[in-house]
């Protein structure tokens, strides 16, 4: 559609890439998750990637268990030397350290147990979320090539692609990082709270006391650093969704010398993901610091309070019952203590990512969610051999056969964009097959949008739209846009050969059928005179041929699916004009014996049209042949002698 004819808010960033997180405030990550419009619905639809790697799940869960228990339990070894192999040999005149290498390569093994439980565990980790991660990809886009063109017309580009970019990312975080190490650090601080009660109650009150004071630390800085996470990410929309416009526009920002104000622009962005940035993460990273010196902090007390206990001789409370409290029982203490505190800091590190990704989460199934084209057509399309036909349901179960004439006609149609402003207003239309019918108007007068309509890109608000005297609506959609050749004025070429560019018209085409059709349009000659000719690989879309020559070949894809109806949109505009009488042999060949839908700003092209439609405010207000309408000295008139200009 021309640019009026769409919303004011097609090419702005809607949402600046994060329209739909929720906002995380609060404090900590249970705060944050409350700050998720829907955080348990999120959580149970990520559950369901995992269901495929449930035998790898639960071997991860062995190793993570293996993991903690191993880690406790080589501090507890620490009790057993010191007291029963290394304080006895300080007594003895000739030491025997036949027992103490026997402990020592018992705890090695014990090591490289840990050690490949935990190489194992990162190891499937990645492989599932990596596997997780394609199976959205895939899900995602194959959704999106279901949603109707309304969607990509009211989101910008960027904010699209955010979702296989940003948010898939906050995902990868997730699964392989964060959800391995919270079960990690939950399962390792049940393990060392065992294993520090084992050695002593007491000192065990002591070390969860100061752990009480280091979640109010937590719960202080997290919950600073959770609100800030919204604005990062909404910067971080914005900047992708400049980014790609700019990078589309490039040639516009070249021709008018716009780079500084460009730069600029993006330099205030970027300024304000910075700083945004800087606030999310200013009390994020500060959190391993502060835990760090926190557990130094820790283990200097429990020493202090470890030798004064053992120096008054407290007895030791324990699991197994009373004793005394050893050097090596407060060595093996201060270790674990280490270990007690160093899964807390990494449950910390993790809140933000668990945020972020929930909500990264939430606006992926946002788009999941997005609901679909309808398709509610019955009437199916059927090459014979001998020509198309429609089938047509009947009422007994059986199918009716329709030759395919290519009538297309408007009756009293009424159509939107947006509630605000209507488009067409009782629009009639009659192209009889074969016809040739031509809308010329303004920018904005509702050409294009005729054109969507009869592809049913859009729906009508009022009216109906038949198609050899069968409602659209009833038509199979993908039946009714295979029946309608279109031609853009903007081109879009595919990485690939040139072969198979003109193929994409008819995956089933032959390469003669191809050639035949790039003669038709009269492509042949330059496609010949390419290093490989018709296998030539096009990359950039095409950024290696002229306008021209990209339009040519955009029309022989048309030509290649040997459509009953052609729809031409300004699909000589962007060639010159020696170029375009070449270019217009081939086009009326093309369209012999089709019934033609032609949008043209040069009115040379449609003086041979059966019907030529002067548009205006999505009003016909002249319609008839090149010669009647210039009898009639109107509209049509005076922009074919120049006293009017198109828009």
């Amino acid at each position: 559609m021309s640019n009026m004819e769409k919303k004011e808010n097609v090419h702005s960033p809607k949402g600046n890439g994060m329209a739909g997180r929720a906002e995380v405030h609060g404090k900590g990550i249970k705060d944050g998750i409350k700050g998720l419009s829907n955080s348990k619905d999120t959580v149970k639809r990520l559950l369901k990637y995992f269901r495929p790697y449930r035998a790898r799940m639960i071997f991860v869960m062995v190793c993570i268990v293996i993991s903690a228990v191993v880690g406790a339990v080589s501090s507890l070894f620490i009790k057993s030397l010191i007291d029963d192999y290394i304080a006895p040999m300080l007594l003895q005149a000739i030491p025997d350290y036949s027992g103490l290498a026997k402990m020592i390569t018992k705890l090695a093994g014990i090591f490289a147990v840990g050690v490949l439980a935990a190489w194992s565990q990162s190891y499937l980790m990645v492989n599932v979320g990596q596997g997780i991660l394609r199976n959205i990809r895939n899900e995602m886009f194959e959704h999106m090539q279901t949603l109707p063109i309304r969607y990509f017309d009211t989101n910008s580009h960027g904010d699209i692609m955010s979702h296989y970019t940003n948010d898939t990312d906050t995902l990868r975080q997730l699964i392989s990082v964060s959800i391995p190490q919270m079960l990690s650090a939950v399962l390792t601080i049940i393990a060392v709270l065992l294993s520090m009660m084992y050695l002593s109650i007491w000192l065990t009150l002591f070390a969860l006391l100061c752990v009480f004071a280091v979640f109010k630390v937590i719960k202080l800085v997290g919950g600073k650093s959770g609100k800030y996470f919204r604005q990062q990410q909404a910067s971080v929309g914005k900047i992708n969704g400049f980014i790609e416009e700019m990078i589309t526009g490039q040639k516009v920002i070249k021709v008018f010398c716009h780079e500084e104000q460009t730069k600029e622009e993006f330099d205030r962005l970027n300024e304000e993901l910075c700083q945004n940035m800087g606030k999310a993460n200013a009390y994020a990273n500060i959190l391993m610091p502060i835990m760090g010196n926190m557990g130094y902090l820790l283990y200097v007390l429990i020493a202090i309070v470890g030798g004064a206990l053992a120096i008054v001789k407290v007895p030791n409370l324990t699991l197994t019952g009373i004793g005394i409290l050893t050097l090596g029982t407060i060595a093996s203490f201060l270790q674990l203590s280490r270990n007690f505190i160093q899964p807390i800091s990494q449950v910390s590190q993790q809140i933000n990512s668990i945020v972020l990704a929930l909500a990264g989460a939430e606006r992926i199934f946002k788009l999941l969610d997005v609901e679909s084209e309808r398709n509610e057509g019955k009437v199916t399309l059927e090459n014979t051999g001998e020509g198309w036909v429609w089938q047509v349901p009947q009422a007994d179960g059986s199918k009716k056969f329709v030759a395919l004439q290519g009538d297309v006609r408007l009756n009293h149609v009424n159509f939107s964009y947006t509630k605000e402003k209507e488009i067409l207003h009782d629009m009639n239309i009659f192209a009889k097959p074969g016809q040739k019918v031509a809308f010329v108007g303004p920018t904005g007068a509702g050409k294009t949008t005729i054109t969507n309509l009869i592809n049913r890109f859009y729906d009508i608000d009022s009216g109906d739209i038949t198609y050899d005297g069968i409602n659209i609506r009833d038509i199979d959609k993908r039946d009714l846009r295979k029946s309608l050749g279109v031609v853009l004025q903007e081109v879009n070429l595919f990485t690939g050969t040139v072969m198979e560019n003109i193929r994409y018209g008819n995956l089933e085409a032959t390469d003669q059928e191809c050639i035949d059709a790039a003669k038709l349009a009269n492509a042949d000659g330059f496609i010949k005179l390419l290093p490989q000719g018709y296998n030539t690989v096009l990359e950039g879309d095409g950024a290696g041929l002229s306008q021209g020559q990209r339009q040519l070949i955009s029309i022989a894809r048309a030509a290649v699916s040997n459509p009953p109806v052609m729809i031409l949109d300004e699909a000589t505009s962007s060639i010159d004009t020696r170029t375009e009488v070449i270019v217009q042999r081939g086009m009326d060949a093309l369209m012999k014996g089709r019934t033609v839908f032609v949008i043209a700003h040069r009115l040379s092209t449609v003086q041979n049209a059966n019907v030529i439609m002067v548009l205006e405010e999505g009003s016909i207000i002249e319609r008839g042949t090149h010669n009647e309408l210039i009898e009639q000295k109107g509209k049509y008139y005076q922009l074919y002698t120049g006293n009017t200009e198109l828009a």
